[in-house]
C-alpha cells in the first residue's frame, strides 16, 4: 500500500460511466492507495455506488460553445487539405436554423471560422480557454481544487465543452491533467475539445493518429492503455446460464438467437429496412427447418418509433431486448447507462450466435466472446436514400481494418439468408480477422486496461 494520493476524475457526461464507474477501475485505484473523487456533472449520485463525489457547479460560457464549433470546422478543413481527402466533409452536420437565435449563432460561428482558420487556429484554442476563465463555473472549479488539492485531474472524456473549465483551472493551479480518448473513431472526427498535459489512448494505432492530427501533442505526453469498456466481457461472474437468460427476458427456449444491434438515426436512418431484411431472411431459414429468433438491441440514444411497424410485423421472430439506459434530459448525452446494462449486454452477446449492424464497434464486443459480426453493406431499394451506406465504410476509422474478412458483409438482400447459415456453421477466418482488428484497435490483454491506466497515472504523479 502506497501513501494515499488524491485524484479528481472529471465526469462531464454519462459516457464515462461504463469505463470508470461500472468496471473495476475504482476498486483497483483504491487498492493502489488512491483517494478517488468523481467530479460529477451527470444526474447520477455516485455515493449510491459507494464512491466519493463533488458536484461540478456552473455553466459554460455561450461563446465558448460557438468557439468550439468553429474549431471543429477549421480542424476538419485542415485535415481535408492535409490529406487531400474529402471524407472529412462528411463529419460535419448542417446546424439547425429554425429560429433567429440559432441563425445568429451560426453566423457567429462562420465569422470565427473565417477569422481563425488555417494558421490562426492556435489563437482560437487560446480564446476557448480565456472565454471559460471569465465564468463563475471556472472560478468554482478553482475554489474546489484549492480546497481538495488533488495530485492530478483526469477527464474521462475529451469531447464535452463542460470539461474545459475543470481542466484549465487545474492547469492554472499547476496541477497535472490528463484525458482519456473515449472512442475508436474520435480523433479523425475533430472531437478534441480539451487540451491536457497527458493523453490516454487505446492503442499504438490511436497514438499515431493523435500525433498526426494534433502535432502540438508530443509523444511523451501519450500513454497507451487500452479502454476499460471491454473488461466486463471477461468477468465470468456476470454471465448467467442460457435458461436463466431466456427466462429473465421472457424468450422462447427452443430458438437459436442472433442479435441485431441498432444504430442512431443520423448514422443509419435505414435501420428499420435492414432489420426487416434480416427478419425476412430468418423467416426463410425457419421455413427450411431452422428455428431462429432475432434479439433486437436498439441504439441507447434512439427513442424513435421508426422500428414499430417492423417489430409488430415480425413479432414471431424479433424480440426486443432494449439496453438498460435511462433518459435524464432532452439531449443525447443525457441518456446514460445503468450499471445493470453491463451484464445485460454481456449476456446478450453470450447467448446469441453473432451480431448484425451497420458499422458498429459491437464487432469488438462480440469478438471478446469469440463470436463474429456482420456489417450491412447495401442501400435499400424501397425508400429514398438519406445516407449512402458506402460512405459510412469510407470513414477513417474503418481504414484500420487489417483485412476485409474481419466481418461478414451483407452486400444485398438476396445473400443474407445464405450468409446467416454460413455464420451459424462457423467462420474461423472471420474470427481470426476480427481478432487481428481488435488487437490493432485496443491494447491486449483487454481486461487489464484499468490496471494500465492506474500504472500510467502513478508514473505521471511520481515524475511531477
Amino acid at each position: 500500500m502506497i501513501e494515499s494520493k488524491k485524484i479528481f476524475l472529471v465526469v462531464p457526461d454519462g459516457v464515462g460511466l461504463r469505463n470508470f464507474v461500472y468496471t473495476s477501475f475504482a476498486k483497483i485505484g483504491a487498492e493502489k492507495g488512491w483517494d478517488i473523487t468523481y467530479w460529477n456533472n451527470t444526474p447520477f449520485d455516485f455515493t449510491e455506488f459507494g464512491l466519493q463525489e463533488v458536484r461540478l457547479s456552473g455553466k459554460v460560457a455561450a461563446q465558448t460553445d460557438l468557439y468550439k464549433r468553429a474549431r471543429k470546422e477549421i480542424e476538419l478543413q485542415i485535415f481535408e487539405q492535409q490529406f487531400q481527402d474529402d471524407i472529412y466533409k462528411k463529419y460535419t452536420f448542417k446546424p439547425a436554423s429554425d429560429s433567429f437565435k440559432k441563425k445568429l449563432k451560426n453566423y457567429l460561428v462562420r465569422r470565427y471560422i473565417q477569422k481563425y482558420k488555417g494558421e490562426n487556429l492556435y489563437k482560437l484554442r487560446e480564446k476557448i480557454k480565456d472565454s471559460e476563465r471569465k465564468t463563475a463555473y471556472y472560478k468554482n472549479c478553482v475554489a474546489t481544487l484549492k480546497q481538495h488539492k488533488p495530485e492530478i485531474v483526469f477527464s474521462t472524456n475529451q469531447r464535452p465543452v463542460n470539461a474545459i473549465s475543470p481542466i484549465v483551472a487545474a492547469q492554472d493551479l499547476g496541477i497535472p491533467t490528463a484525458t482519456f480518448i473515449f472512442s475508436w473513431d474520435n480523433i479523425p472526427k475533430a472531437t478534441m475539445v480539451i487540451e491536457t498535459d497527458y493523453y490516454f489512448v487505446w492503442s499504438e494505432h490511436m497514438k499515431q493518429e493523435l500525433l498526426t492530427y494534433y502535432p502540438y501533442v508530443k509523444e511523451e505526453q501519450i500513454y497507451i492503455t487500452g479502454t476499460p469498456q471491454f473488461e466486463p466481457h471477461f468477468n465470468k461472474n456476470s454471465l448467467v446460464s442460457r435458461t436463466e437468460f431466456l427466462t429473465e427476458n421472457k424468450l422462447p427456449k427452443d430458438k437459436e438467437y442472433i442479435c441485431y444491434s441498432g444504430d442512431d438515426i443520423t448514422t443509419s436512418p435505414h435501420d428499420p429496412q435492414y432489420l426487416e431484411a434480416v427478419a425476412l431472411a430468418v423467416r426463410k431459414l425457419n421455413a427450411e427447418g431452422r428455428n431462429l429468433g432475432i434479439l433486437f438491441r436498439r441504439c441507447p440514444v434512439d427513442f424513435s418509433d421508426r422500428f414499430d411497424l417492423v417489430l409488430e410485423t415480425y413479432k414471431d421472430i424479433i424480440y426486443k431486448l432494449p439496453p438498460k439506459w435511462e433518459k435524464k434530459g432532452g439531449a443525447w448525452n443525457t441518456v446514460v447507462p445503468l450499471k445493470e446494462d453491463i451484464a445485460h449486454q454481456a449476456n446478450t452477446i453470450n447467448h446469441s450466435a453473432f451480431v448484425v449492424n451497420v458499422g458498429s464497434s459491437m464487432v469488438f464486443d462480440y469478438i471478446c466472446h469469440n463470436k463474429p459480426c456482420a456489417f450491412i453493406n447495401y442501400n435499400p431499394e424501397e425508400v429514398p436514400i438519406q445516407v449512402d451506406i458506402h460512405t459510412i465504410y469510407k470513414y477513417v476509422h474503418f481504414r484500420s481494418m487489417p483485412t476485409p474478412e474481419a466481418v461478414v458483409w451483407f452486400n444485398n438482400t438476396d445473400e443474407i439468408s445464405e450468409k446467416i447459415e454460413k455464420m451459424l456453421s462457423g467462420t474461423p477466418e472471420i474470427l481470426k480477422g476480427a481478432q487481428q482488428w481488435f488487437e490493432k484497435i485496443n491494447l491486449h490483454p483487454p481486461q487489464e486496461a484499468s490496471q494500465r491506466i492506474w500504472n500510467s497515472i502513478d508514473q505521471i504523479v511520481d515524475k511531477t
